[in-house]
């Protein structure tokens, strides 16, 4: 529970619809029995609907979120399906496509999670591994093949394996493989593939393209749409802070320490945003790790390893980098920043709360950040609960819009400028300052000879657009040698005159 410097109206608890029993979908005991160890006693709706089809041998194409369920909507029937016989040697008997190596790592966790009372094997076929151990899994045999397109085409033209022999094909995310690039690989993966076989196909939306991949590889697919959840689940309890930009750190830190907190996913809408936020928790003592694409493959599974081990309190990622990602038992979720998709709210809050345990999701938020708000109020349907945190200067909404010279930190932008050239008459004037942005277009005054007047004609540009205008920006206007008397653009950036990490507003203050 909250202690009392926070203070939570808690939304009134509605009853759930009834919901369909595991029992009733046609699985086997030992898959039953896994499920009842991990908690869980009703599907979602996307496993309710898919798992009856699957088992029948239909083709699917679901259209359903990353945060539904739709991981063990296709991998628990497919457990029921291969168990019934064993594997040949580079031969898999299953292959489920996957754009992302973490998004890989969760599938292979839930067949071992799902299958450890069954005597199934599966194979990991990702980069950043060593293909020699992954040849030889391929090997020894293998009922489920979980694979990233690139890594799996490499090894096949190598000869490391044989896919005439899977009959059952998994190609999920597709609209993300669409966003990577890997719709060509995906082609030329199911080319490899016997004609004859069943095909699962998962996708977040029905763009035109991934309708057309669908029509192509899917043959009178039972079509199941499971929409984003748009309500937060009455375990969740929601809450949020109004503060100014200089004060979201601070508060961040006031709510991690007063919450009760016993692990959480703090999201960020900018991957920049998460590398500063990660370091200023960890020189504030915090347990924390950070999550984004941009960072090395090992460094990002050993920060959600460490995450998921508890060794690690705090995971500060992106939205791309948490998708798919499941973490149990997770106590807290925090909003560093509102997402700019109200949908997005939902996903992220929505994992925590988890199997009717309570959990916890507040939100910072800038005055000039209503609209982001209301649109989120507008699609769960109710109010985000105001928080009251003591110690932090909290503000009210802002019907102005955030002022143009003030930079992401708060602090107001500076303005540099330039002294205006004298007029070329020979006479002296008093030298006068406007902004540099004023003059940008501006062409620089060229020296006259006041004895003798050239014949006037009409002054020309720079060659280079771009080096005028960095040099009006940052002051250079000596000539050159090399560049004919023009400096490209990238050579006249101003230096770095102070370190962006960590920023003034993050040295350690008495809360």
């Amino acid at each position: 529970m909250p202690i009392s410097d926070i203070e939570i109206v808690t939304p009134p608890e509605t009853e759930d619809a009834p919901q369909p029993l595991f029992s009733e979908l046609g699985l086997s005991a030992p898959i039953q029995q896994a499920i009842e160890e991990m908690g869980y006693r009703h599907p979602t709706p996307i496993q309710a609907q898919a798992i009856p089809y699957i088992l029948m041998g239909r083709d699917v194409l679901g259209v359903a979120q990353t945060g539904t369920g739709k991981t063990a909507s296709f991998t628990l029937p497919m457990l029921e399906i291969l168990s019934g016989s064993r594997a040949r040697a580079r031969m898999p008997r299953s292959l489920i496509l996957e754009p992302t190596r973490e998004l890989a790592l969760q599938v292979a966790e839930n067949f071992v999670n799902y299958g450890k009372h069954l005597k199934l094997t599966h194979a990991l076929l990702i980069g950043g591994e060593s293909m020699a151990e992954q040849k030889e899994a391929l090997n020894r045999g293998v009922d489920v093949l979980i694979a990233t397109p690139g890594r799996l085409i490499d090894l096949f033209e190598r000869g490391g394996l044989l896919l005439t022999q899977t009959k059952l094909l998994v190609i999920d995310e597709a609209d993300r493989m669409l966003d990577m690039g890997f719709i060509p690989d995906i082609e030329k993966i199911v080319s490899m593939l016997s004609p004859i076989r069943q095909t699962l196909f998962f996708s977040a939306t029905m763009a035109p393209e991934i309708r057309r991949l669908a029509d192509m590889f899917l043959h009178n697919p039972k079509e199941i749409t499971v929409s984003r959840p748009s309500s937060v689940a009455s375990t969740i309890e929601t809450g949020l802070v109004i503060v100014e930009e200089d004060d979201k750190r601070r508060a961040l830190r006031k709510l991690l320490r007063e919450s009760d907190m016993q692990n959480a996913i703090i999201f960020c809408n900018r991957k920049r945003d998460v590398d500063v936020l990660c370091k200023s928790l960890l020189k504030h003592g915090f347990s924390a790790g950070a999550l984004h694409g941009d960072l090395p493959q090992s460094l990002r599974f050993s920060t959600l390893e460490a995450f998921k081990s508890g060794e690690l309190k705090i995971l500060v990622c992106s939205d791309i980098a948490a998708r798919g990602i499941d973490i149990g038992g997770l106590s807290h979720v925090f909003n560093f920043d509102l997402p700019f998709h109200a949908e997005d709210y939902v996903h992220r809050i929505g994992r925590t709360g988890r199997a009717g345990r309570t959990g916890h999701a507040y939100s910072l938020a800038t005055p000039y950040e209503q609209p982001l708000a209301e649109a989120i109020e507008k699609l769960t349907g109710k109010p985000i609960v105001r928080l009251e945190v003591k110690g932090i200067d909290q503000t009210e909404w802002s019907d102005e819009p955030r002022p143009r010279g003030r930079k992401r930190g708060g602090k107001p932008a500076e303005v540099r400028t330039t002294p205006q050239a004298p007029a070329p008459t020979g006479k002296t004037s008093a030298p006068s300052r406007k902004p540099a942005v004023e003059s940008r277009n501006a062409v620089a005054p060229t020296a006259v000879s006041a004895t003798a007047a050239p014949p006037a004609r009409p002054a020309s540009p720079p060659r280079h657009a771009a080096t005028a205008h960095a040099r009006e920006e940052h002051g250079n206007e000596r000539p050159q040698a090399g560049f004919g008397g023009d400096i490209p653009a990238f050579m006249l950036l101003p230096r770095r005159t102070a370190s962006v990490i960590p920023t003034p507003e993050d040295e350690i203050r008495p809360d």
